[in-house]
């Protein structure tokens, strides 16, 4: 009898190349967000699966598929995982470290100079008007030369980040997991949000915290969408007191506060931190290789041994 795989999205070809030679595998059209009732029913064959971040895998659905022995959590974070249930149940969680350091480090940079540079105002200006126009004070930005990123969560995406910025010629100050980052805040032009997603981090960047930022300086997040309080940061934003976000994630993903839709100072990207055909690829290979391993009965390269985090 041959092992059944399910991939609950649309992978790139090379996770099925690796699988099905030797197992059946069943794959699902991509779903932004599925309820607990979709997932429980589109895993009821899996002995193991490749899933999305935003597949809701509580102990709900792992105990509903006695079946499902592997989670190959297409992701460097995990956080839609309960650890703890898979492992009362049983249920080994691989994720994909290491891969998308490079790809969202590099987006981080993207965001701090489409923000600070006004490219989407001026990108919307020339569609819908069919001109170009210059004037000396046309959609003047902000210069990143000489100005202090704060990176808060100085880890390998952090690091690689820190690179980028210097070669830019920034002065980079960064904070590790449970360092206080008040002076950082106080003193940075644009913060960068690095950091996991915890419970301790969960609203980490609130009214309070916002109001600890310099006047006009900009906020950055590649990280995860929780760890900001995203009603606060439109305060901050629609009053003034920031110059300026750029956001890859959200709160409450897929949905997006509609608040900040209007806003010409904020930049929106949909959660596109690793979406290079080399990285999702790279992902892809780690996810189904440590289901074949697991499958044919050797120990998983990438099993989830600590706590829920985000790199």
């Amino acid at each position: 009898m041959k092992y059944t795989v399910v991939l609950t999205a649309a992978y790139p070809p090379i996770a099925r190349q690796i699988l099905s030679g030797e197992f059946d595998v069943i794959e699902h059209p991509t779903e932004p967000e599925r309820t607990e009732e979709e997932l429980i029913t589109i895993l009821s064959e899996a002995d193991a699966a490749i899933t999305l971040l935003s597949d809701p895998l509580t102990r709900r659905v792992l105990e509903s598929n006695p079946n499902l022995r592997i989670i190959a959590n297409h992701a460097v974070g995990y956080n839609n995982v309960d650890i703890r249930a898979a492992r009362e149940l049983g249920i080994t969680v691989t994720n994909t470290p290491g891969v998308l350091t490079e790809a969202t480090a590099d987006l981080t940079m993207a965001l701090i100079l489409a923000v600070t540079r006004r490219l989407v105002e001026g990108d919307r200006e020339v569609r819908e008007s069919g001109r170009c126009v210059w004037e000396p004070l046309h959609l003047l930005g902000t210069s990143i030369q000489g100005k202090r990123l704060g990176i808060i969560g100085i880890g390998r995406i952090g690091t690689a980040v820190a690179a980028r910025a210097k070669a830019f010629g920034m002065e980079v100050v960064g904070v590790r997991r449970g360092e206080s980052f008040d002076a950082l805040l106080a003193t940075s032009d644009i913060v960068s949000i690095h950091a996991p997603l915890t419970p301790e981090t969960r609203h980490m960047i609130n009214a309070a915290t916002l109001a600890k930022m310099k006047r006009g300086a900009f906020l950055i997040n590649t990280a995860r969408g929780p760890i900001i309080d995203n009603n606060a940061l439109c305060d901050a934003l629609e009053s003034g007191r920031l110059g300026g976000a750029a956001l890859d994630v959200y709160e409450f993903e897929p949905e997006v506060n509609p608040r900040l839709w209007k806003m010409k100072n904020v930049v929106l990207t949909p959660h596109i931190g690793s979406a290079t055909f080399e990285t999702r690829s790279a992902m892809s290979r780690i996810a189904a290789t440590d289901v074949y391993r697991f499958l044919k009965g050797q120990r998983p390269l990438h099993i989830v041994t600590a706590p829920p985090i985000a790199e």
